[in-house]
């Protein structure tokens, strides 16, 4: 079955093959972007290909898309699937020159590679049956453009694992003056007294796109108090609750942070209605 895209052509997964002087391969030279789909509709499109060209843009790298066709593309991988519910990954690099040199070649053509993927079910909209996430803190060891959704993934690779060798779901980074970045792979919500906090966007952290969506979701829904402001990390040690945000995740409650319990060790309430205002955002976006 032809279920990925490569440069615009549909073949088999064991079939696709990229040069190996491909710069996304030699150098991580790409831009990427996930985008949850429900019902076979994408949410946030318009969000998550403004970040994308703006990400090519940042590191120099000429392709023009418009988006009916990427909505062509994503409804083409879908239409392979009976799931409804898919993830679309979308991977754009500089493309193959014929050596490898650091500068940015010319005349090159960008590779451009697609698929889709099962993604997991929604979040249960009850305290005791959604997912309860487990999560560690570290310094933030990355490089100092976080902000762009960048291929070249190794640093937060690194702290992910050091998640997974410690038993744990995520690693909740902060820089050197102990204020909370985001997660390895994940933004973060912090909310203490039902005023929910999370760090304003700059070069340290990913802006996610399920992030602005439950900034702007909340926002206009009413009766939130958010704010966009430097989160130290010892806020940990005394919250309500914590959670994890992204595509795949949408809102993850998470219940412990260094072996020590948020709350009362479950999904809170304020969880409970941040992810009921985003999965009506979802369905009627």
């Amino acid at each position: 079955m032809a279920n990925v895209i490569l440069n615009h052509q549909y073949i088999d997964e064991s079939e696709a093959k990229i040069s190996p002087m491909d710069r996304g391969f030699l150098f991580g030279d790409g831009i990427y972007e996930v985008i949850p789909c429900y019902g076979r509709q994408p949410v946030g499109l318009k969000l998550h290909l403004a970040r994308m060209n703006s990400g090519l843009k940042e590191i120099g790298i000429e392709y023009h898309a418009d988006e009916t066709m990427w909505m062509e593309l994503i409804q083409g991988l879908l239409a392979q699937f009976d799931t409804p519910d898919m993830g679309i990954y979308i991977h754009v690099s500089r493309g193959a020159d014929t050596k490898r040199f650091h500068a940015y070649p010319k005349n090159v053509t960008p590779t451009v590679f697609a698929y889709a993927f099962v993604i997991p079910a929604s979040q249960a909209l009850d305290r005791d049956k959604a997912k309860g996430f487990r999560v560690t803190t570290a310094q933030d060891l990355r490089w100092q453009r976080c902000h762009i959704k960048s291929t070249s993934l190794l640093g937060n690779v690194m702290h992910f694992q050091q998640g997974q060798d410690a038993g744990k779901d995520e690693v909740i980074l902060y820089n050197d003056k102990h204020e909370i970045t985001e997660a390895a792979a994940c933004n973060i919500f912090v909310v203490k007294d039902k005023v929910i906090y999370t760090p304003p966007l700059d070069n340290q952290l990913l802006p996610g796109i399920t992030r602005r969506i439950i900034v702007d979701s909340l926002a206009n829904a009413g009766g939130f108090d958010l704010r966009e402001t430097v989160v130290p990390l010892s806020m940990l040690d005394d919250c309500d609750e914590v959670w994890l945000t992204s595509s795949s995740k949408e809102i993850g409650a998470v219940v412990e942070v260094n072996d020590k319990a948020v709350g009362d060790g479950r999904p809170g309430e304020m969880w409970l209605a941040a992810q009921t205002v985003y999965n009506n955002y979802k369905f009627t976006c």
